[in-house]
């Protein structure tokens, strides 16, 4: 079963240093029907403006996932973890019994958007961790790469059965992946417009995807996609 959604059915919040598409409750955003997908709890797409920082917060068991889809992504925390991301970059941190983290924009020039994922972990009270990896672009052209998993060498391990990818199709490319029963895809659209399953998708739309089967992707323009397979 797929459920599209639409880039402008999705909650979309202006906060003057931030804006943010956030695709599951999240702060103010509050909808009973719509909290979670499985073991993934938060799916945001924020963009900070120049020098914009999300202060120091602290979060506990649970599994965090940063791709930086434009600009120069910053990290830190109170164990003094830093770094910088870069457009197809992505972190993964295990925050496990407890971190203090904050998002910043590493430019005073230009704005920075980042996609933020959280699932729940297998289990409570993990020692916290900080990875990261640089992604060279022709790594994701023309196939869905694995950032994050449980089961793909080279991918940064999350403690979880859960698996992040990220991809560049080129105009009239194509993809397959299978759906396995007992799992879900959320898959993003960056940018471009695609068809999944013969349903068509543009730029900021998403698509839930249940049940084991077939997901057939094929671009009809250069397209940038981000995906999460999830257990449901």
């Amino acid at each position: 079963m797929i459920t599209i959604r639409k880039k402008d059915e999705i909650y979309h919040v202006e906060g003057g240093w931030f804006s943010g598409d956030w695709h599951f409750s999240f702060d103010q955003y509050r909808d009973p029907a719509n909290t979670r997908f499985g073991t993934l709890r938060v799916f945001n797409v924020d963009t900070l403006v120049p020098g914009g920082v999300w202060p120091l917060h602290p979060h506990h068991d649970i599994e965090v996932v940063t791709y930086c889809v434009d600009g120069e992504f910053k990290h830190a925390d109170n164990l003094g973890n830093d770094g910088v991301l870069y457009p197809g970059d992505v972190q993964h941190t295990t925050v496990g019994s407890g971190l203090w983290h904050s998002e910043i924009n590493n430019s005073k020039e230009k704005p920075m958007t980042f996609i933020q994922l959280w699932i729940f972990p297998r289990v409570a009270g993990l020692v916290p961790s900080v990875h990261q990896r640089h992604v060279r672009p022709e790594d994701r052209l023309n196939r869905l790469l694995p950032l994050v998993s449980s089961i793909h060498t080279g991918a940064l391990s999350i403690q979880q059965d859960a698996q992040v990818y990220a991809s560049t199709l080129e105009p009239r490319s194509s993809l397959d992946h299978n759906v396995a029963r007992g799992q879900g895809a959320y898959l993003y659209v960056i940018s471009g417009n695609i068809r999944l399953n013969d349903r068509a998708m543009a730029s900021g739309d998403a698509a839930k995807v249940l049940g084991s089967g077939r997901m057939v992707i094929q671009s009809l323009e250069k397209s940038e996609l981000f995906m999460v397979v999830v257990e449901t």
